[in-house]
C-alpha cells in the first residue's frame, strides 16, 4: 500500500504566480479538490484558503497547516469538506518568503508551496513620493521665512527647494510609464523530466494508489522545481483500453515524488500522460503505461459528430470540415443556461490523441501516438479583477465551448471535451476520422 505524507522532509519547490491567488487542483486520496490560496499582502498577515469540493467528494475533516521554509508548523486549523462547494479557512504568516500549505486527511498529506512576496518599491515611485514630501517641507519653510523676515534669502532658498522637489516628483511620475520592467531571469536549459509510475495490486473496480516519481534526465536527481501551470503541478491523464479518460492531479509528497488515487473501470494496459512545467522552462509532456488486472471493456463511442450522453448530461459535438493539415473549429455544446464554471482556470479543455489504429486497444496505442494535444477555451477577462483568475464559485459561462486545432496527420483521433457545471466535471468523448488533404498536403 502506498502511504502519502509520513516523515518526508520539507522541500521548497517553486510554486505558483507571486502576487496573485494560487489555484491548485489536488487529487487527495479519493477526493478531487481545488485549493485556492488567496493573495497575501504583507507580513505578518492572515492567509485565506478556500477548499473547493466537487460532486462525489467524501465528507470528512482536513487539517490545514502552514510551514515556513526550514521551520516548524506556524499555524493550523481544520475544515469540514463534503459535497460540492467551497469551504474557507484562515491561517496566518509571520514573514516573507517561501511557505508550504499542508493538507492532511489523516492518511494522505499534500504539500503546496506558496510565496509571501515582499513588495519592492521602484526607484521612480521613491523619487515621486519623496519629491512631493520634500516639496511640502520646503513650502512650510518658505511660509515660515516669509512670515518672520519677509522676502529674504531664506524664503528664496526655500522656494527654490520647493520648485526643485516638485520638478523631480513630476518628472519621475511622467517617466514612470517609460521605465522598462526588469524581465525575470529565464533558465531555458532545464533538462527534460523522466517519469516512473508505480502501483501495487492494480485491479479493475478497486481504488489504485499511484506513486509518480519524477527525475531529472541529466542528473537522475528528484525534480522539485515544478511550477503551477493551469492550476496544477502535474496534470495526469489516464486512458483505458476502451478509451475512457481519467484526469487527476497528483499531490506533492516530497521532492520528486507525487501521488494520486483513481479507480479503473476495466482491466488492461492504460496509457498515461503527464503534463508539467519546470521553473524557467516550458511545458513538458511525458508518458508511461500501467497494467491493471481485470477484463477490458468495449468502446461505445460512435465516430463522428452529434449528441451523446456524458456523465449524466447530453453533449452535442460539432466540427467544421476535417482535413489533415488544415485548421478546424470543433465544439462541444453542454446545453442549458450559461452556468459553466471555470475548471483549472479554463471554460473548457480538449484532449486529442492520435492517429490510432482503428481496432487496437486505445490505452496502449495512445502511448505511442504521434499526437497528444491539450487545448483550452479561455475564460473571458474580468475588468478590474483583483487576485487573478475567477474560481469555481463563478458559474456564468456559455455552455458551448469551441476550440481551433490543426490535425497534423490523417487517421483516427480520440477526443475528450471537458467542462464543469454544478461542481461536476463532464467528460464527453468523440472519435474523428480525419482524411488526408486531397491537394497533397500532409
Amino acid at each position: 500500500m502506498l502511504l502519502l505524507g509520513g516523515a518526508a522532509p520539507a522541500a521548497w519547490a517553486d510554486g505558483g504566480p507571486v502576487g496573485g491567488d494560487l489555484h491548485v487542483a489536488q487529487t487527495l486520496g479519493d477526493r478531487e479538490l481545488t485549493v485556492v490560496v488567496r493573495r497575501v499582502d504583507g507580513a505578518p498577515a492572515p492567509v485565506s484558503v478556500d477548499v473547493v469540493g466537487h460532486v462525489g467528494t467524501a465528507a470528512g475533516e482536513l487539517r490545514l497547516r502552514v510551514v515556513p521554509a526550514g521551520g516548524r508548523v506556524f499555524g493550523e486549523t481544520a475544515v469540514r469538506v463534503g459535497g460540492p462547494g467551497a469551504t474557507s479557512a484562515t491561517l496566518s504568516v509571520d514573514r516573507f518568503g517561501p511557505w508550504e500549505l499542508e493538507l492532511d486527511d489523516g492518511v494522505n498529506t499534500a504539500r503546496i508551496p506558496f510565496t509571501v512576496p515582499e513588495r519592492v518599491t521602484p526607484a521612480w515611485e521613491r523619487f515621486t513620493y519623496g519629491g512631493f514630501v520634500a516639496a511640502g517641507l520646503f513650502l512650510l519653510l518658505a511660509l515660515g521665512f516669509a512670515l518672520r523676515t519677509g522676502v529674504g534669502r531664506g524664503t528664496v532658498l526655500a522656494v527654490a527647494g520647493l520648485v526643485v522637489a516638485v520638478t523631480v516628483a513630476v518628472t519621475a511620475a511622467l517617466l514612470s510609464s517609460s521605465v522598462p520592467v526588469a524581465a525575470p531571469p529565464l533558465d531555458g536549459s532545464r533538462p527534460p523530466v523522466n517519469m516512473a509510475v508505480r502501483a501495487v495490486d492494480a485491479r479493475a473496480g478497486a481504488p489504485v494508489a499511484l506513486a509518480v516519481d519524477l527525475t531529472d534526465a541529466s542528473t537522475g536527481r528528484p525534480v522539485d522545481d515544478l511550477r503551477v501551470q493551469h492550476a496544477a503541478f502535474v496534470h495526469l491523464v489516464l486512458v483505458s483500453p476502451s478509451g475512457v479518460l481519467t484526469h487527476v492531479h497528483p499531490v506533492r509528497v516530497r521532492p520528486g515524488h507525487y501521488a494520486a488515487t483513481f479507480t479503473p473501470g476495466e482491466g488492461g494496459r492504460f496509457g498515461l500522460s503527464a503534463e508539467l512545467s519546470r521553473a524557467g522552462a516550458g511545458v513538458q509532456e511525458v508518458r508511461a503505461t500501467l497494467d491493471v488486472a481485470g477484463d477490458p471493456a468495449v468502446s461505445t463511442v460512435v465516430p463522428g459528430v452529434g449528441p451523446r450522453q456524458a456523465d449524466g448530461a447530453t453533449v452535442d459535438v460539432s466540427s467544421g470540415p476535417l482535413v489533415a493539415g488544415r485548421a478546424v473549429t470543433v465544439a462541444a455544446d453542454f446545453g442549458g443556461p450559461s452556468d459553466l464554471q471555470p475548471w483549472l482556470g479554463m471554460r473548457g479543455h480538449l484532449i486529442i490523441v492520435g492517429p490510432l489504429p482503428p481496432d487496437a486497444p486505445v490505452g496502449a496505442a495512445a502511448v505511442a501516438a504521434p499526437v497528444w494535444a491539450h487545448a483550452h477555451a479561455m475564460v473571458p477577462p474580468t475588468p478590474g479583477a483583483v487576485g487573478g483568475e475567477p474560481d469555481e464559485t463563478v458559474a456564468a459561462y456559455d455552455p458551448k465551448v469551441d476550440f481551433t486545432f490543426t490535425f497534423p496527420q490523417p487517421g483516427r483521433y480520440r477526443l475528450w471535451f471537458q467542462a464543469e457545471r454544478g461542481y461536476r466535471v463532464i467528460t464527453a468523448p468523440a472519435v474523428f476520422d480525419v482524411p488526408a488533404d486531397p491537394g497533397g498536403a500532409p
